[in-house]
């Protein structure tokens, strides 16, 4: 679909596979989006960021994972997970952390999702293409399906799975391409002090932190992208 003539909004979206948050935080920007259709047309992007960068190749338990990082107790993570099921399964989406559950090292995706990035025409009129295709592929493989995203056969799945061309996408993960692009992205944002995701950064300089409810979005978008000039 496209939305010519109307106002435009570049969104840029940082955020890893690997965070539910980000999940969350998208399913509830899609509300901000349905609420400014016929007003305003979205473009968004999506950059990398490593939760865990140091993550080994076999990955480790989540629920150990959280209470090593964060200091918590298993009492306190399977409150925390709850409360994400929850929240995720009321926009639509289904968490299935189970026993096994495992967090992963999300670089290679971060290649693929890059690539994807670059297939998009700078100049397109909708508001999503595959890159973002790519990405809800990714997060429902990871936290619905518990398919291990750093696995190369299931991460040239996913990417067939929504359109993109299977063996051009095992050729790049065989290989490092991408992989520069991926870590100067990374370093691009850290220097504009984005230390957790999921960061919506509106216009190219309004920066909102979190999965924040869809009317902190409105307001600002109301206030500081629609509003008339004074």
């Amino acid at each position: 679909m496209t939305e010519q003539g109307l106002p435009r909004l570049s969104v840029d979206i940082v955020s890893d596979i690997m965070c539910p948050w980000c999940i969350i935080g998208w399913l509830k920007f899609q509300k901000v989006m349905t609420h400014f259709a016929g007003r305003l047309a979205f473009r968004v992007q999506w950059h990398p960021f490593e939760l865990n960068p140091d993550m080994p190749p076999e990955g480790e338990d989540a629920a150990a994972h959280v209470m090593r990082k964060y200091g918590i107790t298993a009492e306190q993570s399977r409150a925390n997970s709850s409360k994400m099921a929850e929240v995720a399964a009321g926009l639509g989406f289904a968490f299935n952390r189970g026993p096994g559950f495992q967090m992963r090292n999300s670089f290679d995706a971060h290649r693929l999702l890059t690539w994807a990035g670059a297939l998009e025409e700078p100049g397109q009129t909708a508001a999503t293409g595959v890159q973002t295709a790519l990405k809800l592929a990714l997060f429902t493989a990871h936290f619905t399906d518990n398919r291990d995203v750093s696995d190369h056969m299931v991460l040239a799945d996913v990417a067939a799975s929504v359109g993109l061309d299977r063996a051009r996408a095992q050729s790049i993960l065989a290989s490092g391409e991408f992989g520069e692009m991926v870590r100067s992205e990374e370093a691009y944002w850290a220097d504009r002090n984005i230390t957790g995701v999921p960061a919506f950064i509106l216009g190219g300089r309004m920066m909102i932190p979190g999965a924040q409810e869809p009317d902190v979005f409105v307001r600002v978008i109301e206030n500081k992208v629609l509003a008339p000039a004074a």
